[in-house]
């Protein structure tokens, strides 16, 4: 199994966006260097994220690390021109020697749409025309009869599709025979496994391997020495951040009991000490058969000290125990 790590670049009172991407470096640096396998940043137009254009970070990341995977998490796919999109991450895969990846997928926010003189009625359109450009033009190397450039390393250029949990979008990442990366931030994870065997399902409907298929599990993470000090120390952030949120979308506001609940063994946040966390990444693979875990650990206000530590633990011993326990 590949292990990684992603971050949308949270930034806040305590800190700049300017600090917050020298940051995102000092990270990707440390995740390459105890052998993690993917880095992930994900494209926000908000004020409280510092990631609005993932190609151009991953590029200075391209430049201190040698071996780490570089992709987005996400690429907003229907409010960018897929041709841009193609020849960023092209760029990067050259710049990286062949380690780009792009993750497409709608957005978990809607601020991009009328940033960029889009209409969110046009939503779904949107997406779907802009896929179908951006897989004819890795194919083809043509965009309306002309050629564009650069060309990628790799060759195809790895396309995932991101996901809520959407069947419509799990059914068509299946049919085109693209990797699937689902987002669990809620609820119990073998809730999503029908997703995943929708996902299979749809594959094979559309001719393609299913069994071969890449899929990735994306879930809120953070490790430490203990359980109670991961807890703690993740409770605050992670809580002020779903409450922003859940301000916006009408949710009501994370207590300490709803988190605790959710460090469960079943529940859907990976919490805890080396030991918690490679349980629960295996216990998930019981229920998925997924070949990629990235881990989201920098949210909200999160110690950089502590999120470096974190992403040692995570290199250094959870990753080889759950690669040695699913060998």
């Amino acid at each position: 199994m590949e292990l990684g790590v992603y971050t949308f670049g949270d930034v806040g009172p305590s800190i700049t966006p300017q600090r917050r991407l020298a940051q995102l470096i000092e990270e990707v640096e440390l995740a390459d260097q105890v052998g993690l396998d993917v880095f992930g940043l994900g494209e926000h137009h908000r004020d409280d994220y510092a990631v609005s254009a993932p190609a151009i970070v991953l590029a200075a990341a391209a430049a201190r690390t040698e071996r780490i995977r570089l992709t987005s998490a996400v690429t907003v796919l229907s409010s960018d021109d897929p041709i841009r999109v193609f020849q960023q991450f092209a760029t990067l895969d050259l710049l990286s020697g062949g380690r780009a990846e792009i993750m497409a997928g709608r957005g978990s926010f809607i601020e991009s749409f009328p940033l960029f003189g889009y209409d969110l009625d046009d939503y779904e359109r949107l997406f779907s025309e802009k896929l179908e450009m951006l897989l004819a033009l890795r194919a083809e190397g043509m965009a309306r009869g002309r050629p564009v450039y650069p060309r990628p390393i790799q060759d195809p250029l790895p396309i995932w599709i991101a996901v809520g949990g959407t069947p419509q979008s799990v059914a068509r990442a299946g049919y085109l025979g693209l990797p699937l990366a689902l987002a669990i931030i809620g609820g119990q994870p073998e809730r999503f496994a029908p997703m995943v065997e929708l996902y299979r399902d749809a594959a094979r409907q559309g001719g393609h391997d299913a069994d071969a298929l890449p899929v990735s599990i994306n879930s809120h993470t953070f490790v430490a020495d203990t359980t109670k000090q991961a807890a703690d120390t993740f409770f605050g952030p992670y809580s002020a951040v779903m409450t922003r949120i859940g301000r916006e979308r009408g949710w009501s506001p994370m207590t300490r009991g709803q988190f605790d609940h959710a460090l469960g063994l079943h529940e859907h946040l990976v919490v805890g000490d080396v030991d918690a966390v490679v349980e629960k990444i295996v216990l998930q693979h019981s229920i998925f058969g997924h070949s990629r875990f990235l881990a989201q650990m920098s949210i909200g206000a999160m110690p950089h000290a502590a999120v470096l530590r974190s992403i040692e633990l995570f290199g250094t011993e959870v990753a080889p125990r759950v690669r040695a326990e699913l060998d």
